[in-house]
């Protein structure tokens, strides 16, 4: 028997590329799927637009024909828009909400039926602060990722009962990367580690159907909430 297929979707430089190491450590075909392939980035990486629905489709049949239905399917897809509202424009809106929103559609469109034909698994959603509160400058990033939010219960909700873990991860804090050391000025103390984000999707992979988790927020010790 091989390994039971994972799917990260948003399989960029940082969080991403650590949950394709991860998973693949721990017991799992581990595919990263992302808008283009980060140097440096794990063999098992594609590059697949999952705002375009073809290109989504086809990707994911092609991995199902090869390893069977995913067991554990991450999606962790972002475009982050730090601007005035005035200076955001319609074009910054659609763009994230495409990024964040329409990505995680056509990855659940593709995934869940399979998934659920196949006995079951879990899919989780990587979401932030602004999953559940807005901020200044963060307009078009905090209305997708609520956005998102919405669709991640919705999803709970149907596919829940059919056997599919769904999970929306608040990520309370600023991932440990290198873009982000180099917008943020602050102690990488102070930061997420991605290897221990990956560990909790882990945790919730594996957990038993009688004791599901939904929400779930993560953030560094000492940071405000």
């Amino acid at each position: 028997m091989s390994d039971p297929l994972a799917i990260i979707g948003g399989a960029g430089a940082g969080l991403g590329q650590s949950l394709v190491r991860a998973f693949a450590q721990n017991g799992y075909t581990s595919i990263g799927l992302n808008r283009s392939v980060p140097d440096g980035a794990a063999g098992t990486t594609h590059a697949v637009d999952l705002s375009d629905p073809d290109q989504t489709a086809q990707t994911v049949a092609d991995l199902i024909q090869t390893h069977g239905a995913p067991k554990l399917v991450v999606h962790n897809a972002a475009k982050l828009v730090i601007a005035g509202f005035e200076e955001t424009t319609a074009a910054d809106f659609e763009a994230t909400w495409r990024a964040i929103v329409l990505s995680a559609v056509h990855l659940a469109r593709n995934v869940l039926p399979a998934m659920v034909e196949g006995g079951g698994g879990t899919f989780i959603v990587s979401g932030a602060t602004a999953s559940l509160r807005g901020g200044k400058n963060f307009a078009a990033f905090a209305s997708a990722k609520a956005g998102l939010r919405a669709l991640t219960q919705s999803l709970a909700r149907e596919y829940g009962p059919q056997g599919i873990h769904v999970v929306h991860v608040v990520l309370d804090g600023i991932v440990d990367t290198d873009a982000s050391r180099a917008l943020h000025s602050m102690d990488p103390a102070r930061m997420m580690k991605p290897e221990d984000i990956a560990r909790t999707y882990l945790a919730l992979a594996d957990q038993p159907r009688s004791t599901w988790t939904h929400e779930l927020d993560l953030r560094p010790m000492g940071e405000a909430f």
